[in-house]
């Protein structure tokens, strides 16, 4: 892999980031308007960037793969699960309940999605896609139960069925199996909107950063624990089972890169509405990915050495 690929993609991250930062301190996009790109992100260019990922030639060889990442993907979720389960339990309460939710959920969907394609492009799109589920699955299960009682099954099923992002997985295999392709300018359409994941994506991450006024209180042993745990050790069991079972250079980029993803801003959302402690909460979103930019660029550059 081309490390000044890496490096420029890092570049570029950091921009987008400053760029909501900057514009949350000066007021352009207040608090309350967060909510708007958060929406945008869920309904419109997520699902459309995963229906244009869709967009190639359905294989034995594809339909394999989708089995295979979405195996090694559970398999990683399983990871997640259990560090949250034995990683916290000297930690006070509320806090716990925190550390517990984001070990279990990442933002691999706002962050997560726009680096594999900025990395292995719409195909790596497509089976980050399949890769997700597993997580999905989780959110609202154990990861909601981290706060609150767990769900009936059927709650589950339908909050999982009729996820945007889920529903847009059902339309792209469905393409993706159809003889029948979008006229020129819906097909065009659609992947124009899908590109602006990326951009929208970390100038919401940095209009978190653009809310705190001091920055050195974001900083705490706990907190480095945790980033270790979510962007190192995390990704390295998942590294460790793929390699050793074999999985492509590309299955194992998808599912390694997936599994460091930093806490998901849900985080925050759902300490501050089940009486956790929303403001370390915050905390542990940002911190973790004002990190995970070093996370990724290193693994990003360590999994080429290992096919």
């Amino acid at each position: 892999m081309d490390i000044s690929r890496i490096l420029n993609l890092q570049c570029i991250l950091f921009i987008l980031i400053a760029i909501g930062t900057i514009a949350s301190k000066k007021g352009i996009i207040k608090p309350e308007n967060k909510g708007v790109l958060t929406d945008l992100l869920i309904y419109i260019f997520l699902p459309a960037n995963i229906i244009s990922s869709f967009n190639m030639k359905f294989t034995l060889e594809v339909f394999i793969k989708f089995i295979l990442v979405l195996l090694f993907a559970c398999l990683t979720q399983g990871i997640c699960m259990l560090f949250s389960r034995v990683m916290y339990n000297n930690v006070e309460e509320r806090k716990r309940k925190v550390l517990q939710y984001a070990t279990i959920c990442s933002n691999a969907a706002f962050l997560g999605l726009p680096i594999v394609e900025s990395i292995y492009g719409a195909e790596g799109v497509m089976y980050a896609s399949i890769a997700m589920v597993p997580q999905r699955i989780v959110m609202w299960s154990s990861g909601i139960s981290c706060f609150t009682k767990a769900e009936s099954l059927m709650k589950v099923f339908k909050r999982v069925a009729l996820h945007p992002c889920i529903i847009a997985v059902y339309i792209g295999i469905l393409y993706m199996l159809s003889p029948i392709k979008f006229p020129a300018p819906i097909e065009y359409t659609i992947k124009s909107v899908g590109n602006c994941t990326l951009s929208i994506s970390m100038i919401l991450i940095g209009t978190m950063l653009g809310e705190i006024d001091d920055v050195k209180s974001i900083f705490s042993w706990l907190l480095v624990k945790y980033t270790i745990i979510r962007l190192f050790l995390i990704p390295l069991g998942a590294v460790t089972i793929c390699y050793l079972f074999g999985l492509d250079y590309m299955g194992t980029g998808v599912v390694v890169l997936l599994s460091g993803m930093p806490a998901g801003s849900t985080t925050a959302i759902l300490a501050a509405k089940f009486d956790g402690d929303y403001i370390f909460a915050s905390k542990v979103v940002v911190f973790s990915t004002v990190m995970s930019v070093i996370s990724i660029s290193l693994w990003s550059l360590i999994l080429p050495y290992l096919y």
